[in-house]
C-alpha cells in the first residue's frame, strides 16, 4: 500500500536531486503567453517556462473556463491507536490488504506499518464556496465514522482513535480525472480525480507530458483524455443537485442498491459513480 505523505516526500527529494527548484507557499495568480514562453505570475515575481503543467486539484484553476468542472468536496478519516497482536488476530487481517466496501457512500480501509487502522470515507461533504481550512475538521462526521467502524469491527470495541482529519478533494461530474490544453498547447491541465489521485496521478502526469510534447500516443487517444465531463451548474442549482445526489445514494444503499429516478437519469448522461 502507498503512504501518500511518504510518496510526496520521496518525489520532492527526487526532484531536488535532479536540480528542480521548488517554491512552496508561493501562490500562482495568473498565466500569460508571450511568444514561445508562458509566464506564471506570483506575488513575488514572474516565472517563465516553455511548458506549464497545472495540477491544482481542489483549488481554483488558473484557467477560468475550467473552474466550473470541479468542486471541492471534503473527505474525512480516523486512525486508531496501534492494535495489539491479539486485536489484529481477532480481525483476521493477516495479509494486510487495503479494502473498501461496495456502497455508493463507501468506506476505505488501510493498515499502517505500526498496525493502526485508517478508516475513512462515507460522508463526503460539499460546503459550498472555495477551499477553507476550517472545513478540515468535522466532529459530527468523525462520530459517524466511529459508529460505522465499531459496527464493522465489533471485536475491537474499546479501541481508541488517535488521529482524525479531513481535506478537500477535487470532484468532477464523472468522478474521474479529465485533461485539457491551452495557450496553443504550452499549458496542460489535469483535475477532477475525486479522491482517486494516489494511484492515478502517475498516469495523469504521463498524459500531461504527452500533451505538452504534442505527441499522439495510446494515452492521448483515450476517450477519457479527449472528452471532458459536463460542468457543474452555477449556484444554487449546484448545491441542490449535489445534496440531492448524496441523499439519493444514501437511500439506494439502504434499499439494496436500487437507484431512484434521479440516479438513473445521472447514469444515462454519464454522470457520477457509474460514469
Amino acid at each position: 500500500m502507498v503512504n501518500p505523505a511518504r510518496l510526496a516526500w520521496g518525489l520532492k527529494r527526487a526532484c531536488l536531486d535532479l536540480g528542480v527548484r521548488i517554491h512552496e507557499h508561493t501562490p500562482a495568480t495568473s498565466l500569460d503567453e508571450r511568444g514561445a514562453v508562458v509566464g506564471v505570475g506570483t506575488p513575488y515575481g514572474r516565472i517563465t517556462a516553455r511548458r506549464v503543467a497545472l495540477a491544482t486539484n481542489a483549488y481554483p484553476s488558473l484557467l477560468r473556463r475550467h473552474r466550473p468542472y470541479t468542486v471541492p468536496v471534503y473527505d474525512y478519516a480516523l486512525m486508531t491507536e496501534p492494535l495489539t497482536e491479539e486485536q489484529l488476530a481477532s480481525v483476521g487481517w493477516s495479509r494486510r490488504q487495503g479494502f473498501a466496501d461496495c456502497a455508493n457512500q463507501f468506506h476505505y480501509v488501510r493498515l499502517s506499518a505500526d498496525n493502526r487502522i485508517l478508516w475513512g470515507g462515507y460522508d463526503a461533504v460539499y460546503h459550498g464556496g472555495p477551499v477553507r481550512a476550517e472545513h478540515d475538521r468535522r466532529p459530527e462526521t468523525y462520530a459517524t465514522l466511529a459508529e460505522h467502524f465499531f459496527t464493522t469491527f465489533p471485536q475491537l470495541e474499546g479501541v481508541r482513535f488517535s488521529h482524525a482529519w479531513g481535506g478537500a478533494i477535487d470532484t468532477s461530474t464523472r468522478f474521474c480525472v479529465f485533461f485539457d490544453t491551452s495557450h496553443h498547447g504550452k499549458v496542460a491541465y489535469a483535475a477532477g480525480y475525486t479522491g482517486l489521485g494516489v494511484g492515478a496521478t502517475r498516469f495523469g502526469a504521463e498524459v500531461l507530458l504527452d500533451l505538452l510534447a504534442g505527441e499522439h500516443t495510446e494515452r492521448t487517444g483515450l476517450e477519457l483524455v479527449r472528452r471532458k465531463p459536463l460542468p457543474f451548474p452555477p449556484e444554487p442549482v449546484r448545491s441542490i443537485g449535489i445534496h440531492l445526489t448524496k441523499w439519493s445514494m444514501a437511500r439506494a444503499d439502504l434499499n439494496e442498491g436500487r437507484r431512484n429516478l434521479w440516479l438513473r437519469t445521472l447514469d444515462r448522461f454519464g454522470l457520477g459513480f457509474d460514469s
